[in-house]
């Protein structure tokens, strides 16, 4: 075999792994062997003198770019027309029914990237292109060819033009920011921004992705359905998102857009909304198009998840561990499907490098159905005003001190805003569970009572809960009982409930697994912490101070002479869960928690995502995009009656 020949096996050895890493998720070989076979190409390419228009080796990113040329598209690109509701989503599935007797309805994401146009011709890449106005856009081929889901070469030969979006994952965008000296705003301006970058180099960097989803030129071909352009697509090797469903009607459409809805924001990719066609492609000339848009397709957009509105003030706000956090303080804005009024800061370099001000315009976005936060400044005024850092605590007045971007009161045992926090997540149902302790009744104990260590409350006195307003004789011997009830707990809730900074439930059920004994997660280097499942660097510091300070360590005593007894882990003979991954959808019998809980007795393990490494995904009443996805991946999806079986409960 001459060295040509060989360099066309490797590449088509190499596109093999990358189809199955990027666009399966479904690495066949290790980093190291990958590493192998490219720089075998790497090698044979220098030695030829020859790199072939397909090979992996351009996707690296060549010279920097003077500037973008414009190109004029062979097929224009239209917009798609917007429903408002389902009323006017039902009316036109009606329409369409009408107009394309017998039609059903392909239903896909509408994916919020940046779209792109890109062309092949003899099975080769031949150039990508901006949308730009729809008419000309930019050629982008050099910073696109780096996108490692856009296949180089493919299996038809005729001439090919696809429609899709570049984007950049949420996981990728976490990924970037973590070591990135100026962090990315959000995951639509980082592929926007990476694909305008003059340096290919700099857009390989950013591992952006390329979801393919409309073929608008086709030499040769006559498809006769969206199902069957789709499946076209991926038998060629293009990454087209993991959802696509054929319905039959408006009922069926509309029920699919709510269970995206619900699940929208723990999704990888930012989509604002779904694509609505009709699935045969004959009638769609004849039904035709406006000026701007087919109307054989419409979008059902979500409610947005970022919107403008006035940053008013900016208050500082205590948690249990000293920190001071900024929070917004916002004109009312409807966000979601929820009037927004108060958004996050981060802290206080994050407020820089926003270059946020009081009495100015700010984007907020919402995602992961958490606190909304302030995305960065949209228009600054006249009035606008400075952010000004606190010196002194908002509640106690303390000194703060400052660790790196870091605000802290240090006034531990005396701030009432950390001690109120710290005594009500110590109480809460993941920790020690101590039932009618809300956060008025602990203010009320901190306030009267002289609370102010977690081993007070088992030195409270019915006499004494009888001396607080409203505490009658059965509300205080209720609460007595509770605190009495709360002294037996497991290791694992025990951990949760000392607050250690980013010790979640997840981290401490995983520290007591490991360690069995408050002893020893006292006594753990941090090689051994480092040895545990999903520790890294950071927690294994906050655990290791923790156990460090004196103060804790006497805290932890009191509470143990006051008759706090910590149930250890004990090792179970019954491993015949080892090794399975569960992930659980829908509604269950039981409380999810405990079904989570009898998995992880038998050496099995919960995730909340469904991938190819999952075993099995146990599927309740009115399972949503999980279950679609099993099936996608080809998952084994058991019910309830099929768990207990295999864990010999009735």
């Amino acid at each position: 075999m001459d060295k040509i020949e060989k360099m066309k096996e490797l590449i088509k050895e190499i596109d093999k792994h990358n189809y199955n890493y990027y666009v399966k998720d479904e690495p066949t070989i290790s980093d190291k062997e990958y590493d192998k076979l490219y720089y075998s190409l790497v090698d044979l390419e220098k030695e030829t003198g020859v790199v072939l228009p397909y090979s992996p080796t351009l996707r690296v990113g060549g010279q920097v770019l003077e500037g973008f040329t414009k190109k004029r598209h062979e097929v224009l690109l239209y917009s798609l027309n917007k429903v408002r509701d389902y009323q006017d989503l039902r009316s036109w599935t009606e329409e369409m029914q009408a107009l394309a007797s017998g039609t059903d309805f392909a239903l896909e994401y509408k994916f919020d990237g940046l779209q792109m146009v890109i062309e092949y011709n003899h099975g080769i890449f031949v150039e990508a292109t901006t949308r730009g106005n729809g008419t000309i856009g930019e050629d982008v081929s050099a910073q696109v060819k780096t996108i490692k889901s856009v296949p180089l070469k493919i299996d038809f030969k005729g001439r090919l033009i696809v429609q899709g979006e570049c984007m950049m994952t949420n996981k990728n965008f976490a990924l970037y920011n973590k070591s990135a000296t100026e962090k990315l705003k959000n995951p639509r301006n980082a592929a926007a921004g990476a694909v305008r970058n003059l340096d290919p180099k700099e857009t390989a960097k950013r591992k952006l992705d390329y979801f393919c989803y409309s073929i608008l030129l086709c030499e040769g071909q006559n498809f006769q359905t969206q199902q069957q352009m789709r499946d076209f697509l991926v038998k060629n090797g293009f990454k087209t998102g993991d959802f696509f469903k054929i319905c039959k009607n408006a009922d069926e459409i509309i029920e699919y857009i709510k269970q995206v809805d619900k699940v929208k924001n723990r999704l990888d990719v930012q989509i604002d909304g779904m694509v609505v066609k009709i699935n045969k492609v004959s009638p769609r000339e004849e039904i035709g198009y406006t000026a701007k848009y087919p109307k054989w397709a419409v979008a059902f957009k979500f409610e947005a998840t970022e919107v403008s509105t006035m940053l008013e003030d900016v208050v500082w706000q205590v948690g249990r561990t000293g920190r001071v956090t900024p929070i917004a303080i916002l004109q009312p804005v409807e966000l979601a499907g929820a009037t927004v009024s108060r958004a996050t800061l981060n802290n206080i370099d994050d407020i820089k490098r926003k270059n946020l001000f009081t009495k100015a315009r700010v984007f907020v976005r919402r995602s992961n159905e958490v606190i909304p936060e302030v995305m960065g400044l949209a228009e600054k005024y006249e009035n606008s005003k400075e952010i000004v850092t606190p010196k002194n605590c908002p509640v106690c007045n303390h000194n703060l001190t400052q660790k790196g971007p870091l605000l802290f009161c240090t006034n531990h045992f005396d701030c009432k805003a950390q001690v109120v926090d710290r005594l009500c997540h110590f109480a809460s149902r993941n920790a020690m569970n101590i039932e009618g302790l809300s956060e008025k009744t602990i203010e009320a104990f901190y306030l009267n009572l002289g609370v102010r260590e977690l081993s007070d409350l088992y030195k409270l006195k019915k006499e004494d809960l009888l001396s607080l307003d409203k505490f009658k004789e059965k509300k205080a011997q209720n609460v007595i009982n509770a605190l009495e009830k709360s002294k037996n707990c497991d290791l694992s809730k025990f951990l949760f409930s000392l607050g250690i900074e980013e010790v979640g439930l997840k981290t401490a059920k995983d520290l007591a697994k490991h360690f069995k004994t408050l002893k020893a997660i006292k006594g753990a280097t941090r090689a051994e912490l480092l040895e545990v499942e999903d520790i890294g660097e950071i927690i294994a510091n906050n655990i290791l101070l923790y156990f460090e300070d004196k103060d804790n360590l006497k805290e932890i005593d009191h509470l143990l002479k006051m008759g706090v007894k910590i149930e250890e882990v004990k090792e179970s003979g019954d491993k015949r869960l080892a090794g399975k991954t569960f992930v659980l959808t829908g509604t269950l019998s039981k409380p999810r928690k405990e079904v989570e809980e009898l998995i992880e007795s038998y050496g099995g393990k919960t995730s909340s995502s469904v991938s190819k490494k999952t075993d099995f995904v146990l599927a309740g009443e009115e399972a949503g995009s999980k279950l679609d996805k099993a099936k996608t991946l080809g998952v084994k999806i058991i019910n309830e009656q099929e768990f207990f079986k295999m864990v010999d409960m009735k």
